[in-house]
């Protein structure tokens, strides 16, 4: 008789970026310090990277950053979380007993160290780690699967680790994105905008190891073998495909990156120069994605939804909106856990 055997569950780490833990000054200077002194986000001289953080950037932002964070801040606390553990508990619920999901973030809690921990606790025998941003960047998706290494190469035993490295134009995620956008009057808009954030070209640069990236104006247009983990690349992959979707000529939607930190050069065009520019050619309602945020965060709520739409109507544009992300949407839980289904 053969013997029956029972092994143990699935690990699933959904990994999000991070947030403070507070909007106060002290938890967000102590969440800046941590993500800006990943050497994968501030990519230079570790002396130098140190002295940026720790002396400059850290106790000068955390003041300001701190102020938007209180504006972002609801009753449940940063959104970015609540929504990872709505998502979370979504897909535990479809996946059933043989897996088990954890939310972790890169920065600041809820940790990779303690989610892994509770994952090894439940004798798991596999985990599947799924980023929650779509296009891959070594300062992103990178630096979540370089962690996830290293913590597990603590422990005694490895189980079987598989990684979703990216999926920019996932069918099922652009149909989403495609279907928030139509609940508004497309054809009352009279551009569209699909803004990412930004990387250091320097960067972009790093990952290329074909001689391909910056070297001509279209060399983003196509996603192929040479660029096919090139950042830019998959935003303009995910654009076209939203815009497919949605049946936009490319004359109607403009692709650009916001962000930037610094005063190096950064993947253009800069979102709040082509706001500035269509406002003055005459440009009155625009309508804005962010496919690079799963959830809204800062970047989206504040950064495009309050800031930049403030830009936008001091130059003479008149409506600005925000295509909601996919945050907990149960459409979105359940093409998770397909995802995480067949890998």
């Amino acid at each position: 008789m053969e013997e029956k055997t029972t092994l143990g569950p699935t690990g699933v780490l959904l990994v999000n970026l991070g947030t403070p833990d507070a909007p106060t000054r002290s938890a967000v200077y102590r969440y800046l310090k941590q993500f800006l002194l990943d050497p994968r986000v501030i990519d230079i001289n570790p002396l130098a990277r140190n002295l940026l953080v720790r002396g400059i950037i850290a106790p000068f932002r955390s003041g300001k950053s701190a102020e938007a964070y209180r504006e972002l801040w609801t009753e449940q606390g940063s959104p970015l979380k609540f929504y990872g553990e709505r998502l979370a508990a979504q897909v535990q619920d479809l996946l059933g007993p043989r897996y088990c999901v954890e939310l972790a973030m890169r920065y600041q809690n809820p940790s990779l160290e303690s989610a892994i921990v509770r994952l090894m606790a439940q004798k798991v025998r596999k985990i599947q780690v799924f980023t929650l941003f779509p296009q891959y960047a070594g300062a992103t998706t990178g630096s979540v699967h370089e962690e996830v290494m290293r913590l597990l190469g603590q422990q005694a035993i490895i189980p079987e680790v598989v990684f979703l490295n990216s999926y920019p134009t996932h069918g099922p995620m652009v149909r989403l994105y495609a279907d928030n956008a139509r609940r508004y009057d497309l054809s009352g808009y009279d551009h569209f905008l699909f803004s990412y954030h930004g990387l250091p070209q320097r960067q972009l640069r790093k990952a290329d190891a074909f001689g391909h990236c910056l070297q001509h104006s279209d060399c983003c247009q196509r996603l192929t073998e040479t660029n096919q983990f090139c950042y830019s690349a998959q935003c303009h992959a995910t654009t076209r495909a939203i815009a497919a979707e949605l049946d936009l000529r490319p004359e109607q939607y403009t692709v650009c990156f916001q962000s930037r930190l610094g005063r190096d050069p950064w993947t253009q065009p800069y979102t709040v120069q082509v706001i500035e520019n269509l406002a003055r050619k005459g440009v009155k309602r625009l309508l804005v994605f962010c496919p690079a945020f799963t959830a809204d965060c800062l970047e989206t709520t504040i950064e495009i939804g309050s800031e930049y739409k403030e830009d936008f109507l001091k130059w003479g544009g008149e409506q600005l909106d925000l295509v909601e992300s996919l945050n907990d949407a149960p459409a979105w839980a359940r093409v998770v856990a397909d995802m995480l289904r067949a890998c």
